[in-house]
């Protein structure tokens, strides 16, 4: 018993070691991502942690409920099919015809209104609320400065980064895509309290607008350059110009990194259901 009791006691001085040793190291972000990843039994971002995050509430207007095809689920998976969506988890599968729906069909105790991750398709909502910017006159054109929305990347390299940069992911940055890599700043980002922060510490390290690098960090960027130019917080900004206007059913929620600071992840998490992320493929 006195064994169990020291070999306890030894395990709490370590826990306790290792915690402030992550606090110490500027890596206590690893606490959340054991906490809502790893404790869950997963080993990277899925279709329901929204509900670990903090979520700020994208609204909805009038709803314009999708009309059903005359031939709606006229037709059955085939088997082939089944094994498709079994071997890729879906929980959701819809077909849209002619601008009603031909066929539906919902999986895993999932049904037409369940919300779910959208991972990187949010990164075409930020996009399309760019473009909108432009058009509103927010932003002059792709050709503008980063730096006049971020004044930390004026210098060098970074003063030559454009807003198409990041639209078009060749910003030149240092960003490194890596999902599973615990200290990758891919990783640090998902889960930390303080997105700008982590953000504004990239460095640009290659000539802007030269080549393509998929980076997650060029869309979470954009994002911080369209609240800067419009005065708006990105959900706001995505109810009143998109999720509102093209009559979605449901509200939805935007992930942010903490209540605190209040950023949204840009690059992925906004929780909403097949057919509502289907209007924007619409328009």
């Amino acid at each position: 018993m006195k064994l169990l009791k020291k070999l306890f006691k030894w395990i709490v001085i370590l826990f306790g070691l290792l915690i402030i040793v992550l606090y110490i190291t500027d890596t206590d972000y690893l606490i959340k991502a054991v906490r809502t990843i790893y404790l869950q039994g997963y080993t990277t971002a899925y279709l329901e942690d929204y509900k670990k995050f903090d979520n700020q509430v994208v609204e909805n207007g009038t709803p314009k409920p999708w009309p059903n095809h005359k031939d709606y689920d006229s037709v059955k998976e085939t088997e082939r099919l089944n094994q498709i969506n079994d071997a890729n988890g879906t929980i959701a599968y819809v077909i849209i015809k002619n601008d009603s729906i031909w066929f539906e069909n919902y999986y895993d105790g999932f049904g037409e209104d369940s919300q779910s991750n959208s991972f990187s398709m949010a990164k075409s909502y930020v996009s399309g609320l760019m473009g909108k910017a432009i058009q509103e006159g927010f932003i002059k054109s792709l050709d503008q400065p980063v730096s006049d929305f971020l004044p930390t990347f004026n210098k060098g390299l970074a003063a030559k980064m454009t807003v198409g940069d990041l639209s078009s992911m060749a910003s030149g940055t240092n960003w490194d895509e890596a999902y599973y890599s615990p200290l990758s700043i891919t990783t640090r980002a998902y889960f930390d309290d303080n997105l700008e922060k982590v953000m504004l510490g990239l460095k640009v390290v290659e000539e802007p607008g030269q080549k393509f690098k998929y980076a997650s960090g060029d869309t979470q960027m954009l994002a911080m350059v369209i609240e800067k130019a419009t005065g708006k917080k990105m959900y706001d900004y995505l109810a009143e110009s998109f999720w509102k206007p093209l009559g979605s059913e449901n509200p939805t929620l935007w992930q942010v990194d903490s209540k605190e600071h209040d950023l949204v992840k840009a690059y992925c998490c906004i929780a909403s259901n097949a057919k509502d992320f289907a209007r924007f493929g619409k328009l």
